[in-house]
């Protein structure tokens, strides 16, 4: 059997190797055919160790370094593209990638432009460490200053700012000016970005950085707006004068502008408001703004505030505080605290209510979201406890919150209790004393001594209570017991003897420090009424009075002194044999306090004038001590502030000036308006058609006629989320623009295949007159009149919904309540309405927003206008440019799309105009650069696609590929009548 065995060994083992050597050999033969690429990734495969060939799979496992080095050095775009997104990969686990800065700051000039965004990302990170590797290469960020591309344009300046050398300072500073005047926002964005960074690295530089950011905070871009604003904190916050022009602006848009710059420009402008508008608050005064009433007033207040002087709010004041409201619906908490903290500040006290379901719906959020929201909210409750009654049941503490949730509800509880709720709120803390948290049943039995002393009706159920715990098993909780029972007597002492009676008792059973120390105080402090137990207890401690901790020594020490005063004939000896151990104990404090108390209390020849008035130095009657919250004195920060949550005031913090006596001229604030300038007429300027987004790199392209500078907008590759950016940019840009000025399409443009050098630009006006649209007349509307537009940009509501702005005027000579949506035609109609309007004043006008689904149609969306007395029936009807908006791709998806949209849904038209030649060059320049334009329909995502052509003899062919034909006749009927016009 053993030679059986054997034999088939060998046989498998000369198997094995045949197959080890034919598997060599088919892999030396494959190996001279394998690509670059490929010989890259299993070079690298093959140096992987076994583990991390096993935990990421043999050829896709993390390339070292060296093989990195080779991809990125490399002749292929394609593998240096791959080795960026594997180091910018690295670099977001965290991992250190420095050892390749030189590998990758060789390809900061590549023409690739998706490999330049990955470089200039890694740049960023590593500037700063690399600083003379960096500086090697400033040439190429100057010229990237220069790049059609705005991505490439902002990174370069971001790359530029973070490197931290002062020799590049005025490099830096001419990049920051030169971007502050940037046509694209987002480049504007990130120069406001690159200010802060340079006055952190040279401050001398502030003058010139104040310059920019007075330019920048005229923007009417939301993108540019929080982070202008933000620069503006940091380097010169104490130039109010610099937001008086810019105020109206500013809160206008902040509905608009992104989360996080909401929450910086609404913590600027409540530092504004306290010191540019009076108290809303002052006493013995109406607030008689426009009639509103308050909503906590009471008969009597009204009938004693008649001969008041009324108060009348200032307009702007009012402004700030209308276009903050809607935010407290806001999905990021920190804006909606930072409109509570607002409100807090600024708003009339019987206004201030409107932000408590808002921060009572934070509490739901995140553990770390309901600490800093219920940190605000104990501030708030010690004030007004009116704001949260209704609430009080959001604060009852649930098993799953942590401890110092558990303890800022029980704060709040106990700020929030009166004679109406404390019986409510009491027999909670019951099932609190109980929890296994002993920190939080501490805080608890502080918690119900706080509403013994605050609500004097249930002092005594209190106090009762507490002696109650004192048979508790919990150490903590008897201790803590005694503690708050300790400061309860104060307040009563003659009618409760019989309780210090029985904390005596328990004394030997307690061994917290804290808890004895409080007993023998109580004992001292009272010694007369209790003249059997006090010399009893002093005989046990000194038993063990060098085993104690030292407040208990301490306590003891005064002990004897009191009882040496009030019944020295029991007590002499013992005292003092403390005062010789207390002579010679290990702590200073406690020889010095025993060397006073000698002095003090036993007269000798040493003694001074002192000795003769120790009783009345020992047991001078002492005041109460009064329990007061811990947030009592934290109003005097600004909530939502680093320095409100640590109660302490941080590095930059800005406190909040007091209300000015006299409001400072309000004229400073006024704008003077410019109207906007008529367009020229042309192909795509007469006729604002939303489809027009092409597929270039360059950005942007200009061209300049003798009396009139015309834009076109260009973005980069689509997919990519910094595109995304872009449109958010742009779309932000059109929203804020106040003044009725058209808000022209964003158009991508495709660079001329048979120039290389700097193409001209094409002539399409970047802004031209918006269109407005009667919704309701002022005589049908009884004085409401309304008008509306399309402010081509994505809706916020929903993504299949067609933007739409409604400005309503109140031209009537009463106030007009109630403004809403009622019904709409037909039922099924996808419409999403603004908020109530709760009161338009006469002669007021309010601009809201609206999202509606019009399926792809240009069928009017018929509804009801009401007021609280009215309806009104309105419709709004688009015209077909407002279904669409602009989809990028690239040249090749274009071609491959519109091969699929051939045969019925192909729709041309010949177009013979009689142009002048200015207007056929201007013409021909669009088709040359852009004469092609890709979009989809709003509601379906149907895809559009617009070819112009230019023929011989003035001719223009255009030609729209839809699966949506009625559209795209519609849509070739308008753009010949726009060009019939021209």
């Amino acid at each position: 059997m053993d030679g059986g065995f054997s034999s088939l060994r060998l046989e498998a083992v000369g198997a094995v190797r045949t197959a080890l050597v034919s598997a060599e050999n088919l892999q030396l033969t494959l190996k001279t055919e394998l690509s670059q690429e490929e010989q890259a990734l299993t070079h690298t495969s093959a140096n992987s160790g076994p583990e991390e060939t096993h935990r990421t799979g043999g050829i896709f496992s993390v390339l070292r370094n060296e093989d990195l080095k080779e991809m990125l050095e490399s002749s292929k775009e394609s593998l240096k593209l791959e080795a960026m997104k594997r180091i910018v990969g690295l670099i977001a686990k965290g991992k250190n990638a420095s050892e390749l800065f030189p590998a990758v700051v060789k390809n900061v000039a590549s023409k690739n432009i998706e490999l330049k965004k990955l470089v200039y990302v890694y740049l960023v990170r590593y500037a700063e460490e690399q600083q003379d590797l960096a500086l090697l290469s400033i040439s190429t960020f100057q010229r990237a200053l220069k790049d059609p591309n705005q991505l490439i344009r902002a990174s370069a300046l971001r790359v530029l700012s973070s490197i931290r050398v002062p020799i590049i300072v005025p490099i830096m500073m001419l990049a920051i000016k030169e971007a502050a005047t940037d046509l694209s926002p987002y480049v504007r964005k990130t120069s406001a970005h690159a200010i802060q960074k340079l006055y952190s690295l040279d401050p001398e530089q502030k003058e010139q950085l104040i310059e920019v950011i007075e330019k920048l905070l005229k923007d009417k871009s939301t993108l540019v707006a929080g982070s202008v604003v933000m620069a503006f904190e940091e380097v010169c916050p104490d130039r109010i004068d610099l937001i008086h022009k810019n105020y109206r602006k500013l809160c206008n848009l902040l509905v608009d502008v992104e989360e996080w710059g909401q929450v910086v420009i609404i913590s600027m402008l409540t530092r504004y408001a306290r010191t540019q508008f009076t108290s809303p608050w002052k006493e013995g005064a109406t607030f008689d703004e426009n009639n509103e009433k308050a909503f906590y007033d009471s008969e009597e207040e009204k009938k004693d505030q008649v001969e008041a002087k009324p108060y009348v709010m200032d307009p702007d004041h009012r402004l700030l505080l209308r276009n903050t409201k809607p935010l407290l619906q806001s999905r990021n908490t920190a804006v909606v605290m930072s409109v509570a903290q607002l409100y807090w500040h600024l708003a009339p006290k019987h206004e201030v209510s409107v932000v408590t379901k808002s921060l009572v719906r934070l509490l739901r959020s995140h553990r770390e979201v309901q600490y800093i929201v219920l940190q605000n909210i104990a501030t708030m409750s010690i004030q007004r406890k009116g704001m949260f009654e209704p609430y009080m049941k959001s604060f009852y503490v649930r098993s799953t919150d942590a401890t110092h949730i558990k303890t800022l509800k029980l704060e709040i509880l106990t700020n929030l209790a009166n004679e109406a709720n404390i019986s409510t709120i009491l027999r909670e803390f019951q099932t609190y004393v109980k929890s296994q948290d002993k920190a939080f049943a501490a805080a608890t039995i502080q918690a119900i001594g706080r509403c013994a002393t605050n609500i004097s009706e249930v002092t005594d159920t209190c106090l009762n209570g507490l002696v109650l715990l004192l048979s508790n098993r919990d150490e903590t909780v008897v201790a803590e017991s005694v503690v708050v029972i300790k400061k309860l007597l104060q307040m009563q002492p003659t009618q409760h003897c019989e309780i210090i009676k029985h904390m005596a008792k328990l004394f030997d059973n307690i061994t917290v420090s804290m808890a004895r120390a409080s007993i023998l105080w109580l004992i001292g402090e009272y010694c007369e009424r209790v003249p059997k137990i006090a010399p009893d207890v002093l005989r046990k401690m000194a038993k063990s009075f060098t085993a104690e901790e030292d407040i208990v020594k301490l306590q003891t020490v005064n002990l004897a002194a009191k009882l040496y005063l009030t019944n020295s004939k029991q007590t002499k000896l013992l005292t003092q044999y403390i005062l010789n151990l207390g002579k010679y104990d290990q702590n200073y404090d406690i020889r010095d306090r025993t060397r006073f108390i000698r002095q003090l209390i036993v007269p000798n020849e040493k003694s001074g004038a002192l000795s003769k008035y120790a009783r009345r130095i020992l047991l001078a009657p002492k005041p109460a001590p009064v329990l007061e919250s811990a947030f009592k004195d934290r109003d005097r920060f600004q909530l939502g502030t680093l320095s409100h949550s640590l109660n302490i005031k941080a590095t930059g913090y800005l406190e909040l000036s007091d209300w000015p006596a006299v409001a400072p001229d309000q004229s400073v604030r006024n704008v003077e308006v410019i109207e906007p300038v008529g367009s020229l007429p042309s192909l795509l300027l007469t006729y604002s058609v939303a489809v027009v987004h092409t597929y270039s790199d360059e950005f942007p392209f200009v061209c300049k006629s003798s009396d009139q500078t015309w834009t076109v907008f260009g973005f980069s590759e689509s997919g990519s989320e910094d595109e995304s950016d872009e449109k958010s940019s742009e779309e932000s840009d059109k929203s804020s623009s106040e003044s009725e000025s058209e808000q022209k399409k964003k158009k991508k443009t495709k660079k001329a295949p048979q120039k290389k050098a700097k193409p001209t630009t094409v002539n399409i006006p970047t802004f031209g007159p918006v269109k407005s649209h009667e919704l309701l007349h002022h005589m049908t509307g009884k004085g409401l009149s309304a008008r509306y537009h399309f402010p081509r940009q994505p809706c916020l509501y929903q993504p299949n919904m067609v933007a739409v702005q409604v400005t309503l005027t109140n031209g009537s000579d009463h106030s007009l309540e109630e403004i809403h949506i009622g019904d709409r035609s037909p039922a099924s109609l996808n419409l999403h309405c603004f908020n109530t309007i709760e009161r338009l004043e006469p002669e007021a006008s309010v601009t809201v927003s609206m999202g509606i689904d019009f399926s792809d149609s240009t069928q009017a969306a018929n509804f009801q206008l009401c007021t609280k007395d009215d309806q009104f029936s309105v419709s709004i009807q688009p015209a077909v440019g407002e279904l669409l908006m602009p989809s990028s791709m690239t040249e090749q998806d274009f071609c491959k799309e519109q091969g699929k949209l051939l045969g019925m849904n192909e729709t041309s038209l010949s177009l013979l105009q009689r142009w002048s030649h200015w207007q056929f060059m201007a013409f021909t320049h669009v088709l040359l650069f852009a004469s092609r334009f890709a979009g989809r329909t709003v509601s379906s995502g149907a895809l559009v696609l617009v070819t112009a052509e230019s023929r011989e003899s003035s001719t223009a062919l255009l030609t729209i590929n839809t699966d949506k034909s009625i559209m795209a006749s519609m849509l070739l009927r308008d753009l010949k009548q726009a060009l019939a016009q021209a």
